[in-house]
């Protein structure tokens, strides 16, 4: 016998662990069965799982159980990411938090040596998570981004790359992490908005120029009056850049500069002359219009500083400090912004070396926001600081430092990402690769079509190290090996790029990397290109994009046929979830609490939007889901329902058994066209109102009588059929809900006739036939179920108290529904709380009237409603919902509140309207029922 409700804190250890003992998990050796394969996306090893993991794994897990009891050969290669950047991080701390020496004291191959050491003993922790999640991968394959297969498949796209002239290392603006001294991804870069203000600096004009500037202005906007200037206003949020300015834009249509673009100004502070250029990217109706140019500190400027053909002038160093004499010294004899050996400091070039001499002594090492305070101040008191223009302004911070980004220019090593991109978009255009939804297409191919080159060196030490190799005049020797290098280079002495590859370099070889390439092994001869890949739509560039073109020029097909996006999970009013606002939802805390299968299906059943909206009360709404599955199966068992040796669905006789078969059959299909669409939500919204709706609700309460009624052979078919349905249901459930499911399973199997399948999770999924569905019974229990329902909704509106069992009448029925009410009398009777099925020409006086299936009938309340009470209870229920209804379309009708509110927000208003106007609609309804009783 069941116990009395499922324990997930004791099944769910006990079945994952038989699950991956029996080999569940690994592909079928059946060289017959259809390949299906998805690989995960690679959570970092320092991370612990999350929310997002858990929608991503979840949708990734159903995929795999599904196909898999299709038959197919499924491999779900699973792997973590070796997180550059986070990982030397949690180390570096470690060791601090231990009182250890530094990296830097300690070196780079002792402290490499020490991550290893830390990734042996807690990098494994989140692959354990997932363990409890469910996430039924291939583990016997477990990758890793930096193991020692990778680390050849990387190197030889590198040098592959090279050899075709696709990498190369340019000078060009990166996000510069002043906390981590390294380049780091648009990815890890968050915009967070700060309290600020714009300074406006007044450049005095060289060699005695004036202009005449418009100060007065008439109705149409033309200059009325003007004034003789000998300066120009600039405006700017980082004062201490203006040291690297080397021109002043403005648009070439504005006529208030139009005399003196190719004139020169002299740069405040350092007395650099500089010239006022043309350019569209200087906007007239902001600020002044003019705008101070800084090529190797803004990304902007630096595309306008190669329009105008400008130098670009490092003035901050690696740190952020003002640069000064004391950077340039012997031991910085590299490229600018390489490190010495001791990967201290930025070199500079002699070109840089003159400039730094512009930059007085006592701003040179100061931090960058001393040295602006220190501007600032000299600004005020020279009297070139027209003006402080307080504002909240959006600002890069890195993710992980927390430290405000600096654009910086500096010698990187480069993809030439537009060539490689042509094939990624044919792809995608052509339909060799699809997206679903289909709409996030469009940002794919923005992207593409707009990209930049793709910055891959950083300037760590856990990582890739890149294959490049340098002699003593810098000249670069790119192989797979140091020997090869070396004998590249004649034999001379030779010293590895000290940086290494960003982690999505070696992310985006992951189909194939992991598969075994570049040797030529089974799994990719099987399984490559992948069938799926899930993931989320803020990785659509770093990822899913580079692995397209990866794919693509490596193995000359995609990397996968399908790409599904879901969505992202916040909390229940739509905000982003953080610690700081306290409303992150730990999905370990939730399986701790309630099971993972209850989380499962409500990650399934949310999927289908953007923005996951999601509560602990909706979780717990979809265990009490799973709870009303096992009592069902309690029911069942307490009745006696078993398997029976050769029952045959397809030859039931008793209405309600051929109606479930036909109500079933529709669930399969419904099921499974939504899970090969990727549509999860409509597979679990199936799945929840045929267990909930059609089996629990009805089928088992219609069961009930023929349980407890004298026709054996109704009750020996009835019990065969909920064995069967209920055996064909935990079927469909399984890849949603596996724990539960699979428990089930085998506690129900221990009676009645054996089964085939020892375990669900290898169990063959349900294909019925459309002779299942069954036209006859589906109109005869349609009929009951629309008539129950009708009575209980009347119940419900007119406030009749749950003892109360009003009669009900059909009014002037036909034959048929005269029938029906004959054979299913007992079971109206009960289901609909009635006292009483009968027939008659009128409807009965206090009586209110509905219709059901086409037939009319009434429920008598005269004498079981208080009339008075329950107008006065509708009225003033109704004028609340007019009250909402004003309220929610005063604020729609504000221009205002419509352009400035986020789209969720307007959202959630228009259904609080159509959620306000239908309560309204329903209860006008029941009120205008009551003056049918006088």
């Amino acid at each position: 016998m069941l116990d009395k409700s499922f324990d997930p804190t004791a099944a769910e250890p006990r079945l994952y662990a038989q699950w991956e003992a029996s080999g569940a998990f690994s592909p079928k050796t059946d060289g017959a069965a259809e390949a299906y394969s998805i690989v995960i996306p690679p959570p970092n090893v320092t991370g612990s799982l999350h929310i997002g993991h858990a929608l991503n794994n979840t949708l990734q897990d159903i995929l795999a159980r599904y196909h898999r009891m299709r038959g197919k050969s499924v491999l779900w290669l699973p792997g973590t990411d070796h997180a550059g950047i986070a990982t030397q991080m949690v180390v570096e701390r470690q060791l601090a938090a231990a009182g250890s020496v530094g990296r830097r004291e300690m070196g780079r191959e002792a402290f490499v040596e020490k991550i290893w050491e830390w990734k042996a003993e807690s990098g494994g922790t989140i692959v354990q998570q997932l363990r409890r999640l469910g996430a039924s991968c291939d583990w016997s394959r477990e990758r890793f981004t930096l193991d020692e297969g990778l680390n050849a498949a990387v190197r030889k796209v590198f040098v592959k790359l090279h050899q075709d002239g696709l990498i190369y290392r340019d000078k060009r603006l990166v996000n510069w992490d002043p906390q981590f001294q390294t380049a780091i991804s648009d990815l890890e870069v968050e915009q967070r908005e700060v309290e600020g203000a714009y300074w406006h600096f007044a450049y005095p004009l060289a060699d005695g120029v004036t202009y005449e500037h418009p100060i007065a202005f008439d109705e149409d906007g033309k200059a009325t009056e003007f004034e003789t200037r000998d300066f120009i206003v600039v405006a700017t949020t980082r004062p201490e850049t203006m040291l690297g300015d080397t021109g002043v834009a403005v648009h070439p249509d504005d006529e208030r500069y139009a005399s003196i673009v190719g004139a020169k100004v002299v740069l405040p502070i350092t007395g650099r002359h500089i010239p006022i250029v043309a350019d569209e990217y200087a906007d007239p109706t902001k600020g002044s219009g003019a705008v101070k140019i800084t090529p190797a500190h803004d990304f902007n400027d630096f595309q306008v500083g190669k329009r105008a053909g400008l130098p670009s002038i490092n003035v901050l160093d690696a740190f952020a400090r003002i640069v000064g004499t004391h950077l340039v010294d012997s031991k910085f004899e590299q490229a600018e912004g390489e490190y010495n050996d001791s990967g201290e400091e930025s070199a500079w070039s002699r070109e840089q070396q003159d400039e730094i001499h512009y930059i007085p002594v006592e701003l040179q090492g100061l931090d960058r926001f001393a040295a602006r305070k220190a501007i600032v101040a000299r600004a005020e008191h020279e009297g070139w600081l027209r003006e402080i223009e307080k504002t909240r302004h959006v600002v890069p911070h890195g993710d992980r430092s927390g430290v405000v980004i600096e654009p910086w220019l500096t010698d990187q090593w480069y993809v030439d990402a537009h060539t490689l991109a042509q094939p990624a978009l044919k792809a995608v255009e052509t339909g060799d690769t699809v997206f679903e939804p289909k709409s996030y297409e469009k940002i794919y191919f923005e992207w593409l079509r707009n990209i930049e080159p793709w910055c891959i060196s950083r300037q760590l030490w856990w990582g890739h190290r890149i294959p490049a190799w340098y002699d003593a005049d810098g000249k670069i020797y790119v192989a797979e090996t140091e020997a090869e290098a070396v004998a590249q280079s004649g034999g001379k002495a030779l010293t590895q790029d000290e940086d290494v590859l960003d982690t999505w370099f070696s992310s985006a070889l992951w189909p194939f990397s992991t598969m075994g390439w570049p040797g030529k092994t089974d799994d990719l001869e099987r399984f490559y290109p992948t069938s799926d890949l899930v993931t989320a739509a803020d990785i659509i560039f770093f990822w899913v994009a580079r692995m397209m073109m990866m794919g693509l020029h490596f193995m000359d097909e995609v990397p996968f046929r399908r790409v599904i996006i879901n969505g992202l999970v916040r909390d229940e009013k739509g905000q982003k979830m953080s610690k700081s606002k306290g409303n992150v939802i730990d999905p370990l805390v939730i399986i701790d609490e309630l099971g993972a299968d209850p989380l499962r299906f409500t990650m399934a059943i949310l999927s289908g939007t953007r923005d996951i909206k999601l509560s602990k009360q909706r979780i717990e709404g979809y265990r009490n889901f799973g709870t009303k599955l096992w009592n069902a199966a309690r029911f069942s068992e307490m009745n006696e329902a078993v398997r029976v040796t050769g029952f045959d669905p397809a030859t039931v006789e008793q209405t309600i058994n051929r109606w479930v078969r036909g109500e079933l059959t529709k669930a399969e299909r419904a099921v499974s066209e939504a899970v090969e669409g990727g549509r999860f939500d409509d597979a679990a919204s199936a799945l929840y109102r045929f267990v909930w709706n059609v089996f629990c609700d009805w089928y088992l309460e219609l069961a009930k009588p023929v349980f407890q009624g004298a026709d054996e052979a109704a009750k020996a078919e009835t019990r065969a059929m909920t064995a069967w349905t209920l055996d064909q249901t935990l079927k469909l459930l399984h890849p949603v809900m596996p724990f539960i499911t699979e428990e089930l399973w085998a506690e129900l199997g221990k009676e009645g006739a054996p089964r085939d399948e020892a375990t669900l999770i290898g169990a063959a999924w349900p294909v019925l036939p459309d002779a299942f569905i069954d036209a006859e019974a589906e109109a005869e229990i349609g009929w009951l179920v629309d008539l129950v329902g009708e009575v209980r909704g009347l119940r419900a509106e007119m406030n009749v108290p749950p003892g109360a069992k009003p009669p009900l009448t059909f009014v002037a029925p036909d034959a048929p529904t005269s029938d029906r009410a004959t054979r299913h009398r007992d079971l109206i009777l009960t289901l609909a709380r009635v006292s009483e099925v009968a027939s008659a020409d009128a409807a009965p006086a206090g009586a209110v009237t509905f219709v059901s299936g086409g037939s009319a009938a009434a429920l008598s309340l005269a004498g079981i409603i208080d009339l008075t009470a329950e107008r006065a209870r509708l009225t003033k229920e109704i004028a609340a919902f007019e009250s909402d209804v004003g309220h929610v379309m005063k604020k729609l009708g504000n221009p205002n509140f419509v352009e400035r509110a986020a789209p969720a927000v307007i959202d959630e208003q228009r259904a609080k309207l159509a959620e306000a106007e239908a309560g309204k609609a329903r209860l006008e309804a029941a009120l205008s029922r009551l003056a049918d009783l006088g």
